[in-house]
């Protein structure tokens, strides 16, 4: 059984998966979605979901530095909710405060030129959501 990590935005969700035993994350893929035009990707997640054997489902959440939760946070909840409620997987949702400027400075750091960091920023953010889970229930 693997675990699956998103990274859920308002037009892209990062997409990344463990391995089997739960020990590391690699990415997956960028989804586009259009959260204007309510078109999520659930039917390309099923189909990961499917393919991977997946069994948990962790969502960033974003949270406000103090720890209040924002538009973005109450939006990762709703999307949390329907995952659980279309796929019946449990879902956590991991506080992930900094993973987006964590996954920017990988980047930068790996010299990864502007236009493939936006392609790319997603999913390693997703890579570290996971990753930082996985890390908790491995420590």
């Amino acid at each position: 059984m693997r675990i699956m990590g998103l990274d859920v935005g308002s037009k892209t969700v990062g997409i990344a998966l463990s391995d089997e035993l739960g020990w590391t994350a690699q990415g997956l893929k960028t989804l586009k979605i259009d959260e204007e035009k309510s078109e999520f990707g659930f039917d390309e997640m099923e189909t990961i979901i499917k393919e991977y054997d997946v069994g948990r489902v962790v969502i960033g959440l974003p949270k406000n530095m103090n720890g209040t939760i924002g538009p973005r946070g109450e939006a990762s909840q709703q999307f949390a909710a329907e995952i659980e409620r279309r796929f019946s997987l449990p879902v956590v949702l991991w506080d992930e405060r900094l993973t987006t400027m964590a996954a920017e400075r990988v980047l930068l750091e790996a010299d990864v030129s502007r236009k493939k960091r936006k392609k790319v920023i997603d999913k390693m953010a997703a890579v570290l959501i996971l990753q930082g889970y996985l890390d908790s229930k491995n420590g």
